[in-house]
């Protein structure tokens, strides 16, 4: 399944997810991407919207990361890793993991700055509606799920365009309802399934972001 940009891939999720217009919901969404996916959401079912941006940390010669870290300094490893082999990591690269850590945390807050900080207030008591504009693995969920299980929200609802088999996998552990339109047994990016690939600069995507509830839907 292709889809016309990420905009339309909102609206569509939208109709999955009217039965909950009713409901306090707060949109977060995963990437600068998903922020305009998320956003056709909140705008007519009324929510909230944030962005959680996350930064991935690698080994030297390790194709996939060890480990992702939030702005919030959310760390989380990756399951994909053995209890064993991140031990393993840790014992040889501990200095360098930690080096990282704060190199990415510092990174994040620069980048995000005030405008990309996530009220936590505005997620309690609400149904969480977790936004992606495609899942290639479940790490992000995992990240994400780390961040947001602190916080006592109601449910997690999980909402993307389409994810592959492993990510569907993660998305039955961590979230309470899932909604998708399409399981990817050949991935090859997020991008190769949209027709139209632009993304706002991150600081229009933080306008949009603070400003949602100027736009939400009359009707």
């Amino acid at each position: 399944m292709y889809f016309k940009n990420r905009a339309d891939v909102g609206r569509q999720l939208t109709k999955k997810l009217k039965a909950h217009e009713k409901e306090n919901l707060a949109v977060v969404c995963l990437s600068t991407g998903a922020v305009i996916v998320g956003a056709q959401i909140a705008m007519k079912l009324h929510a909230n919207l944030s962005l959680l941006l996350t930064e991935n940390i690698y080994l030297p010669g390790e194709p996939d990361a060890i480990a992702s870290i939030t702005a919030q300094d959310t760390f989380t490893y990756n399951n994909k890793f053995s209890p064993g082999e991140l031990e393993e990591f840790n014992a040889d690269y501990q200095q360098y993991i930690e080096a990282k850590r704060l190199e990415s945390f510092h990174h994040l807050n620069m980048l995000l700055g005030k405008d990309g900080e996530i009220p936590k207030e505005r997620l309690r008591h609400h149904a969480v509606i977790l936004v992606s504009d495609g899942l290639a693995s479940g790490f992000s969920l995992q990240v994400a799920y780390d961040f947001l299980k602190r916080i006592s929200m109601k449910r997690l609802i999980i909402a993307t365009p389409f994810a592959t088999v492993k990510a569907v996998d993660v998305m039955h552990l961590v979230g309470d309802e899932i909604v998708c339109l399409n399981v990817i047994d050949n991935f090859f990016t997020v991008d190769h399934y949209y027709d139209d690939n632009t993304v706002p600069p991150t600081k229009d995507l933080f306008r949009v972001v603070q400003n949602i509830s100027l736009n939400w839907s009359k009707d």
